[in-house]
């Protein structure tokens, strides 16, 4: 029989297994000894209630791993505050009022879906992903109600292939969904005999196995627009069915999965994590703690030797118990410590919190709870903000990668299911055929962004000190630029920055003003001037010395300053 598509799938998903396999056993390590309760090795990993947590007997890399993501929430894509901000990449078409308000419109609109929609939940789970295995994956669906879903996923649920230019384009996965949803999403007809029959008999709640493929079309017609002619294959079929039958068969247009990695070497294909460096650490901490809480118990309960003669009685070893027994031979005996159990544990302790503070400094928890952490006194603001600048340069790498492999992406569907279903405002002529550029304006990306604005602080500190014995200098400063740079680069709202056309007016406004004002000033000198002559008499004929020079400058037709 000729391979089917179907066949080809099945096929490329056991090579994709197998060119993952070398992650899983890092996958697995990392989950028992940091989050027990996430990644799925097994299809049938699933409502596993079990105890997860043997492993672990100290807490501080789960509760870093928590604030790791907590922090990355807050910080990258806060739900409390705008994080992105639509404009376009010709500066001078950003400035036209109605280009802006439709901009600031759309920013708005994709911003209220992503807080209607699950999409927080999913970067909440994202970034843990992130933070523990390295590559988190979130498939984004479009959604009648809110517009669109996110389906996150653990590690060990989904394999993925990238292109030549290294991005993810192919993500597969197994799963196992209850037949009730099963018949719901896909339709009777459309299932295996197996599970009809399931269905007809009422086991509802028996799980499938089903298999999900993505990937890109190269079988197809660019010039037809039906979903079997997109960029993109999407194909669900369960586990055993007849070799062309699918539970759907659609398309994509663009690829809705966000598989964004935490760092990349070279051409891998999945990211590596924090928590892979802390591992060591990690391990080392719950050993410490296991030998710490033996040396305890060795103290607090030791070994006792007692004689032979209560060998078969009862021994009462509670706080200030008695036992009676005899002795051998009536030579007296009693009972005591087989060795000394003295043990220094200072040592031990230091170390924990020496490892401990590694394993902080690994997850970024050093950095999200710096001001609640760090000793403030005898530091000043600027030593602060500089401690903080030098942590935040860590993330630099990471916020660029999560920029371009998860967050524009994110933004690019919600646009385009926002364009497919109508509900974005009509742009005005003006961005007519434009492109459309994201600026990120989160606390993180603000912050990293701020770390320049320490140099301008220092030019601008100094410059006012050179000017106060130099004033001239103050002729190579550009206000109005700086104004524009230090804004931009702290993430001022651009609706209080006025515009220049607006501050040309404003400034040729208040040339005029005090035009007339100087005007004003000289008519009222003229005035007390003339009114100092008009008061000064020159002549017993009750001339004054205003009348006298008007008449010098009298003409023989004009009449005399008497007549005025």
């Amino acid at each position: 029989m000729a391979a089917t598509p179907r066949h080809l799938q099945l096929s490329r998903w056991e090579q994709l297994k197998t060119e993952r396999s070398s992650w899983l056993s890092h996958w697995q390590e990392l989950s028992t000894y940091i989050q027990p309760r996430m990644g799925r090795f097994l299809v049938t990993d699933r409502n596993r209630g079990e105890r997860r947590h043997n492993n672990i007997y100290d807490s501080t890399a789960t509760r870093a791993h928590r604030i790791l993501g907590a922090g990355m929430l807050s910080g990258a894509t806060s739900p409390a505050r705008p994080w992105l901000r639509m404009t376009t990449a010709d500066p001078d078409l950003a400035k036209h009022h109605s280009a802006r308000a439709w901009l600031d419109d759309v920013g708005k609109l994709i911003l209220e879906v992503f807080s209607r929609s699950n999409t927080y939940r999913a970067f909440q789970m994202m970034y843990e992903e992130l933070g523990l295995f390295g590559t988190g994956a979130s498939l984004v669906m479009p959604s009648f109600a809110t517009v669109q879903h996110h389906h996150p996923m653990t590690a060990g649920q989904y394999a993925l292939a990238t292109d030549w230019d290294g991005r993810v384009n192919t993500f597969y996965r197994e799963f196992q969904m209850q037949v009730a949803p099963l018949v719901a999403e896909f339709g009777l007809e459309n299932c295996t005999l197996g599970t009809q029959g399931l269905y007809q008999r009422g086991s509802l709640d028996q799980w499938i196995t089903i298999y999900h493929a993505i990937e890109p079309r190269s079988d197809r017609d660019p010039s037809r627009r039906d979903a079997l002619n997109m960029a993109y294959r999407s194909c669900y079929f369960e586990a055993g069915s007849t070799p062309n039958k699918y539970l759907r068969e659609s398309g994509m247009r663009e690829f809705r999965v966000l598989a964004p990695r935490w760092h990349v070497t070279a051409n891998d294909t999945y990211g590596a994590s924090p928590a892979m460096e802390a591992l060591g650490d990690v391990k080392q901490l719950q050993h410490e703690q296991l030998r710490k809480a033996q040396a305890i118990d060795y103290q607090t309960k030791p070994p006792i030797a007692l004689p032979t003669s209560a060998k078969g009685q009862e021994v009462n070893m509670m706080p200030g118990g008695v036992s009676y027994y005899d002795t051998t031979g009536g030579v007296p005996g009693g009972a005591r410590s087989l060795f000394d159990a003295r043990l220094d544990l200072n040592y031990l302790l230091q170390d924990i919190q020496d490892v401990r503070g590694r394993i902080n400094s690994a997850f970024f928890a050093d950095l999200f709870m710096m001001i609640s952490q760090l000793d403030t006194t005898g530091r000043t603001a600027t030593e602060i903000a500089e401690r903080h600048e030098e942590k935040l340069l860590m993330l630099g790498p990471v916020l660029e990668r999560l920029h371009n492999e998860m967050l524009e992406p994110q933004i690019a569907l919600t646009f385009s299911d926002l364009l497919e279903a109508g509900a974005l405002p009509p742009p005005p002529p003006e961005m007519d055929k434009q492109p459309i550029r994201v600026e990120f304006v989160s606390m993180l990306a603000q912050a990293q962004r701020a770390v320049g604005t320490a140099a301008v602080d220092r030019f601008v500190s100094n410059l006012g000190v050179v000017a106060q014995f130099k004033p001239d200098v103050l002729d190579k400063f550009n206000g109005d630029k700086w104004v524009d740079a230090y804004s931009d680069s702290l993430g001022v709202d651009p609706d209080l920055i006025v515009a220049d056309k607006e501050v040309a007016l404003i400034r040729q406004q208040r040339a005029e003003a005090q035009q007339r004002a100087e005007q004003a000033a000289q008519m009222e000198q003229m005035a007390g001037a003339a009114n100092k002559l008009g008061n000064a008499p020159t002549q017993a004929g009750g001339s004054n010395a205003l009348t006298d020079i008007m008449n010098m400058f009298s003409g023989y037709n004009s009449p005399s300053a008497e007549s005025y």
